[in-house]
């Protein structure tokens, strides 16, 4: 694919993709059950509810309670989705998930939105940029981070049948949607090409997606061609796709709205460190916590949007020609 063949379809919340996507898979899987800690709006459950009220679940704001809960259920052989914010499906939660869920391999589904700088206005306590480090350390949990409306909507399908604890992240604010509408281009633990480059690779996962694309066309009108894969699946990580690219552009950037320390980008350079070394720059918060603000304004003051994105593969490649 090329930049030019991505084209913008309109702008929608990921977590509207959830919505869709738990109300779809309910109508082809009698087993799947919805747990929220009194969220039910902010998920855009209200066509589940409607539908199937007895495969709903509202525990109140008892996030602890929900995880040992949702464990119990998939004794039965329910696969339960349990929804909260990020901040509460990780940080609140921690030891249930560890010891209740990924310790005994439970078929949990843990589905976590506002996630990231994104959050906006609610500030630093609500704006976790550390649960993707978190949930990828836990033995056996996949970890997905989907691009847009339509991979979120496609992964929170996909998710059902895959055998195992999940942490599937999304955020608040409507976004660009660009990815196939029917989901066919979405498969956990495979990257995603979005655009064949050879100077640098830009690996990048959720919002920043998009912000890569945006990147990469500006880089083109400076001589510099970038290749753009789009990682939503960062626990299991498709390895063979970073080798693959950095072997071609011999540099990388990767691009997250989450802390580096802990993220994607470490993930990708332990890839690279024990396959080939080469110079990575990383788009990210650094070691801070965010503060209230719109999301747009906080991606850019924390060094997230393409500006940076294009200076940091300027970087990555003037170290490689050193």
């Amino acid at each position: 694919m090329q930049l030019e063949d991505i084209k913008l379809q309109n702008e929608k919340e990921t977590r509207a993709g959830f919505g869709d996507g738990i109300y779809e898979i309910a109508k082809e899987n009698k087993d799947v059950v919805v747990l929220t800690a009194d969220l039910a709006g902010s998920f855009k459950l209200g066509p589940f509810i409607k539908e199937f009220s007895d495969r709903y679940y509202e525990m109140g704001i008892a996030e602890a309670n929900m995880m040992g809960t949702a464990a119990g259920l998939t004794i039965g052989g329910k696969i339960p989705y349990t929804t909260t914010f990020a901040n509460f499906s990780t940080g609140r939660v921690y030891d249930q998930i560890r010891q209740s869920i990924a310790y005994s391999g439970k078929n949990v589904k843990i589905c976590a939105s506002h996630a990231g700088l994104t959050l906006g206005e609610d500030g630093a306590t609500h704006q976790i940029l550390e649960d993707i480090g978190m949930m990828k350390m836990l033995p056996g949990m996949t970890v997905i981070n989907p691009c847009d409306y339509n991979q979120t909507k496609a992964a929170t399908k996909a998710i059902a049948s895959h055998n195992g604890p999940v942490y599937l992240r999304f955020h608040r604010p409507k976004w660009a949607n660009f990815t196939a509408e029917d989901g066919s281009d979405f498969v956990i633990g495979k990257a995603q090409l979005m655009a064949e480059g050879a100077d640098v690779s830009l690996f990048a996962c959720g919002h920043l997606v998009w912000y890569a694309i945006e990147a990469a066309r500006a880089l083109k009108e400076k001589g510099i061609s970038a290749e753009v894969i789009n990682l939503h699946t960062i626990k299991p990580l498709d390895e063979e796709a970073v080798i693959r690219s950095i072997n071609k552009t011999g540099c990388a950037v990767t691009c997250e709205e989450h802390n580096i320390w802990g993220g994607l980008g470490e993930s990708v350079a332990h890839v690279a460190a024990q396959h080939n070394p080469v110079p990575i720059e990383f788009i990210g918060t650094k070691d801070t916590f965010g503060e209230s603000g719109k999301p747009v304004d906080l991606l850019d003051k924390y060094g997230l949007t393409p500006r940076f994105i294009v200076a940091a593969a300027e970087k990555a490649v003037a170290r490689k020609k050193a």
